[in-house]
């Protein structure tokens, strides 16, 4: 999918690829855990939820600046939401709150790190 943020390089990790164009291809196996806070999973805000992940993942991982694709990535989110049927008055509060909340999450400070299970 097209993202309004391009890298100066194109960035390749194992599940999250974004070229200097902002196509953005996340991979299958790809981990998230849907929307933060109080705000339900619903079949409206999956898909904003997991391409905002992994741009915030890529700003924990020093790939992309938060200071310059934070409110692009979270406006995005806002986007992506309002097209997959959320409303209005919704996802503008989602955004409002990711612009008050959502720093930490894209510092580098708050890398998390991959657990996977073991192979049976």
């Amino acid at each position: 999918m097209k993202v309004p943020i391009q890298p100066k390089e194109d960035i390749a990790t194992e599940f999250i690829n974004l070229d200097t164009l902002g196509n953005l291809f996340v991979k299958s196996g790809y981990a998230w855990d849907g929307p933060s806070g109080p705000v339900p999973d619903t079949d409206e805000n999956m898909r904003a939820s997991l391409v905002h992940d992994a741009l915030y993942q890529l700003m924990r991982h020093d790939f992309i600046s938060a200071r310059t694709h934070r409110k692009p990535a979270d406006k995005l989110f806002k986007k992506m939401c309002k097209e997959d049927g959320v409303s209005n008055l919704a996802a503008s509060t989602y955004y409002k709150a990711l612009r008050k909340f959502g720093k930490p999450s894209a510092s580098p400070q708050d890398k998390k790190k991959a657990h996977r299970a073991p192979r049976a």
